[in-house]
């Protein structure tokens, strides 16, 4: 049985890592992995700070949490914003620690993929980055219509991934990017099924409230190149409404997906046809997340390699960095507004 530390108590923290965490002990069905003593938090932003749910103990740093717990016996949720990750791998691995579920995306930038690469290597770190899309019912079925041919070969891959993110956007700093928040998910997607991409094309708006601006958090769109096909997502943060679709486009037929669009609802839909014949409808289970931390507290205690999920993460960050650098406006940096008090660039317009 593994134990549990979580380093970071935001929305990732505890909204996702420790909800779904609780909702896997409590189910009991695989007392193999889970041990039931409490988990450790630690908090770099609020040391002192109690915990927010049952089932949780307090440290007040990543020493502390060495004296209670067996590095080799614990796995690490680092659900810090990816902007603060490198010096917590470096303390983690210094107390022993090499077992880490890394939240998504790994970084923001290629040097600090480097760097952690190179830490990793370094230190012999296991690291799993988050990726529960990869983990979906949904993406096996997609693959399936790929691998299987049966609607002919896959030409073309258009993601929409919308949500309101006007709350947590402009009280959490964390994300530079409308490219960093959803198309971290849906891009290791579309590499996992039409192989790997060159940036084609990007864009990035600002996300505007009233006369508030946030460069960058507004709406992002990128276009890459596969061998044979070519994928476009497009994330909008400002949007009214949540969806997380998917449609393939194949030479004799198509497929529309819809990933679950909340916490509390985990059922996936698909709709596929061959050309000129009649659709069909599915909808099935899809609790991604707790599929993807059962596989991977699975493969943290048996020592199975992670490094082709690793070098996916690693890719998609590379893109990722590509579309910043191309939707990048032009101007000296000096002429961007101030910082705001979170760390987000904030304006008003007036």
């Amino acid at each position: 049985m593994e134990r549990t530390l979580i380093i970071g108590l935001g929305r990732a923290g505890l909204g996702l890592h420790w909800a779904v965490l609780r909702r896997l002990r409590a189910a009991g069905r695989h007392p193999d992995l889970f041990d039931p003593a409490p988990a450790l938090t630690f908090d770099p932003l609020a040391p002192s700070a109690p915990p927010r749910a049952e089932g949780l103990r307090p440290v007040s740093s990543i020493a502390e949490a060495r004296t209670l717990l067996d590095p080799e016996r614990t796995v690490v949720h680092l659900c810090t914003p990816p902007v603060a990750r490198l010096g917590l791998l470096r303390e983690l691995a210094a107390a022993g620690f090499r077992r880490v579920i890394v939240e998504k995306p790994l970084a923001v930038e290629r040097r600090a993929v480097q760097d952690i690469l190179a830490l990793a290597r370094a230190e012999r770190l296991s690291l799993a980055i988050v990726a529960p899309w990869l983990a979906s019912s949904l993406t096996a079925r997609l693959d399936r219509l790929v691998e299987d041919g049966d609607l002919g070969e896959l030409r073309s891959i258009d993601v929409t991934q919308s949500k309101p993110r006007m709350s947590r956007t402009l009280a959490d700093g964390g994300h530079p990017t409308a490219f960093d928040v959803e198309p971290p998910h849906s891009l290791g997607v579309c590499l996992r099924l039409a192989g790997d991409a060159v940036l084609a094309t990007a864009e990035l708006t600002d996300m505007r409230i009233g006369d508030t601006v946030i460069p960058g958090m507004g709406r992002a769109e990128l276009v890459v190149r596969h061998q044979a096909a070519t994928s476009r997502i497009v994330s909008d943060l400002t949007a009214p409404v949540r969806e997380r679709r998917v449609q393939l486009e194949f030479t004799d037929g198509r497929a529309v997906a819809h990933y679950p669009g909340a916490e509390d609802d985990h059922y996936a839909q698909l709709r596929f046809s061959r050309t000129g014949h009649p659709e069909t409808w599915e909808v099935f289970p899809d609790d991604a997340l707790s599929a993807y931390f059962v596989d991977t507290y699975r493969a943290l205690r048996d020592g199975t390699a992670l490094e082709p999920q690793l070098r996916l993460a690693s890719r998609v960050v590379e893109l990722l960095a590509d579309a910043k650098e191309a939707s990048r406006r032009p101007g000296p940096a000096d002429a961007l507004p101030s910082a705001g008090p979170t760390g987000r660039r904030v304006s008003h317009a007036g």
